[in-house]
């Protein structure tokens, strides 16, 4: 197996198939013949240091039946332990790859995949086997099907959940309670990984945070602007410490700063554009600056319309 090519400055190098629309099954294509508006996914998968689960992730995506088309982008971010030579094989099978030049944090490589996604939603999926790529149909059901074009993946209705300790469920739980106060909702798990977001919303988002806060910054956000996500049972299987977990407990105290200073901050508006959704569209209007909207001014302040 050949050695990705060197890195190269902030542009990060990218390696990619002609074809990135890695996964279309015959779900997908029975979707198309029942007409209505069409639902692409970008699942975007931010990986550091995890050569030992990384291999076993990206084969579970691949093999799930999705009922629309699937594009997966993994973002390298500056793994140092041969992760990127697992990386370069699936780059060959359809798959894009970014490359950071170096350790920059899981929201930076979120957002870099975020820029290269060419689907209408997107899904943050972790490389670290904590969560199933089986659950993600049931995630897009409610978009596909017009009843929600924001959908969380909620670990507390999961059926088969395992957290690593009392205090990590215990401090997710009081988290998602400060959320919910803050900001008048009722969400059971914010801290989920698997959060189903248009494209172009995500982009329009007013998203500064580099690390694990920006989970809790889009989080927030969305809860700010009005968007309340639809939630649906997901399973879980929570690593330790000793297994690779890279949560601790001041990540919850920063997650707090965060949902405080979004809920004294204006509220970032509704999205631009179409979202595709089986039954409905909600209309955006693009940035005023042209950009890709991830740092958009206050312009790009929209309103949800009917269709």
């Amino acid at each position: 197996m050949a050695d990705p090519a060197p890195e190269v400055g902030d542009g990060d190098m990218e390696t990619a198939t002609e074809s990135s629309w890695c996964t279309r099954t015959a779900s997908a294509e029975r979707s198309d013949a029942e007409g209505g508006d069409m639902v692409l996914l970008s699942i975007v998968m931010p990986v550091y240091n995890e050569s030992e689960t990384v291999a076993s992730a990206l084969d579970r995506v691949l093999a799930v039946d999705y009922p629309c088309p699937v594009e997966l982008i993994v973002v390298d971010d500056g793994s140092t332990d041969g992760t990127r030579n697992i990386l370069a094989d699936y780059a060959s099978r359809g798959v894009t790859v970014l490359l950071q030049p170096f350790n920059r944090g899981k929201g930076s490589a979120v957002t870099r995949g975020a820029r290269k996604a060419t689907g209408t939603h997107m899904l943050i999926l972790d490389a670290d086997l904590e969560y199933h790529p089986s659950d993600i149909p049931s995630l897009l059901a409610p978009v596909l099907s017009g009843i929600a074009d924001h959908v969380f993946g909620s670990r507390v209705f999961g059926f088969n959940t395992r957290f690593p300790s009392f205090r990590f469920a215990v401090g997710g739980r009081l988290t998602t309670l400060g959320a919910n106060l803050l900001f008048d909702s009722c969400l059971t798990d914010m801290h989920t990984c698997l959060k189903l977001i248009p494209v172009q919303h995500f982009r329009s988002l007013r998203l500064s945070e580099s690390g694990f806060g920006l989970d809790t910054e889009m989080t927030a956000a969305l809860l700010r602007s009005g968007i309340r996500p639809y939630e649906v049972p997901v399973t879980y299987n929570g690593r330790t410490a000793s297994e690779g977990k890279k949560i601790s407990w001041w990540d919850g105290v920063e997650c707090l700063r965060l949902l405080a200073a979004a809920r004294l901050r204006k509220p970032p508006g509704l999205p631009v554009g179409p979202f595709a959704t089986g039954a409905n569209v909600v209309a955006f209007v693009a940035p005023a600056d042209g950009g890709d909207g991830l740092l958009s001014d206050e312009s790009a302040q929209v309103a949800r319309v009917a269709p």
